[in-house]
């Protein structure tokens, strides 16, 4: 059901009240027409949505090992490679490898670094066959991806709302990702409220509201055109926090980050969200087209410089052979992927899990 902006009572505390913490107990504020509690120790609800999300994409490995078939078929000349592999070949096989890292987006930096420690251990005696050589690569590009301790589950906090804005440029996916995040969401237990913030695009609220009855989401929407997009957000976290939902989800209107005007309109967004819920968004998530490769860094750096982007969503990857930017992104900008699309279906956004990944390209 969509709900149209009108005015509403907005409820500020006095700051005699104290700050809400796990030994505080719940309050409730009933000086509204409509009560909200705000309950303390909501943790564990949040800890267990993002266990049941985390165990849902182990046992969905098949989804991303199928989604990236075109990246692991352009790497498979590394297995051809490997397979005769000996020692005085060594030089001519590891100018292909780095070839074939280079075609599949990896990026020189890191196809450097990862070639470099093959070769140094393979001449120190270290890696003594075809089959070691592969393992010490999947190792190389594990430890890429997890070894700066980055969360890639979804950090929401401990008060209800959490709140989500997605944001990133035009085309790349958002709306739909928003979409098919809400429905994992949903699917596990959480009260999702959509907002539909992308108050540019004329046919982005409509999106939205398809969105919400095929998922069973609620969802604000501005009740005029050209309404301000920090607007309709601070309704619709305003509702979520008064009617008891337990996470926002703020869609955004996509940008060029080459756009100074509307780039700061993130920051009047983010704003306007801290003043409804304190310490929120918990999340903004930039969803990266990952058929545009190394091209996304650039978009990347700059939307984190403006708005401090805490995780990436990587859409198309089931379209593109370039999914070394996966390892690349996360190298270069040490922020984490929390979620990959790989594929058209609304179960197709999957949570990001480096160890499959890695599998599914290496296999």
């Amino acid at each position: 059901m969509a709900t149209m902006l009108t005015p509403t009572l907005s409820l500020q505390l006095p700051s005699k009240y104290p700050s809400f913490s796990s030994s505080t107990p719940p309050l409730l504020l009933s000086n509204s027409p409509s009560r909200f509690i705000c309950q303390a120790g909501q943790t564990g609800f949040f800890t267990k949505l993002g266990r049941l999300i985390k165990e849902k994409a182990k046992s969905d490995v098949d989804k991303l090992f199928s989604g990236f078939t075109k990246t692991r078929e352009n790497l498979a000349v590394i297995d051809e490679l490997l397979l005769y592999w000996n020692l005085s070949d060594t030089d001519r096989v590891l100018d292909e490898l780095e070839e074939a890292l280079l075609v599949s987006d990896f990026g020189p930096k890191i196809t450097i670094k990862i070639v470099e420690s093959l070769r140094d251990d393979i001449y120190a005696g270290k890696l003594k066959s075809g089959s070691e050589i592969k393992d010490a690569l999947k190792k190389s590009v594990l430890d890429l991806l997890t070894s700066k301790g980055l969360k890639t589950e979804l950090q929401l906090g401990f008060r209800k709302p959490a709140v989500i804005m997605i944001v990133g440029v035009n085309g790349g996916g958002k709306t739909t990702s928003l979409g098919k995040l809400s429905s994992r969401l949903k699917k596990e237990g959480a009260k999702i409220l959509m907002a539909a913030g992308d108050t540019f695009r004329a046919a982005a609220s409509d999106q939205l509201e398809i969105w919400a009855e095929r998922t069973g989401c609620e969802i604000v929407v501005a009740d005029k055109e050209k309404a301000k997009a920090s607007s309709v957000l601070s309704q619709a976290v305003k509702r979520g926090k008064e009617e008891g939902f337990d996470i926002v989800l703020c869609d955004t209107s996509g940008r060029l980050h080459t756009n100074y005007s509307l780039m700061e309109e993130l920051v009047s967004c983010k704003k306007v969200i801290s003043k409804v819920v304190a310490g929120a968004p918990n999340e903004i998530l930039l969803v990266l087209d990952g058929t545009t490769g190394l091209n996304m860094l650039p978009q990347a750096r700059e939307f984190n410089e403006v708005v401090g982007v805490t995780g990436f969503i990587l859409t198309k990857l089931d379209g593109s052979a370039r999914g070394g930017c996966v390892v690349s992104v996360v190298d270069e900008l040490d922020i984490p992927v929390k979620f990959v699309g790989v594929g058209e279906g609304v179960d197709d956004l999957q949570p990001f899990d480096a160890e499959a990944f890695v599998d599914a390209i290496f296999s």
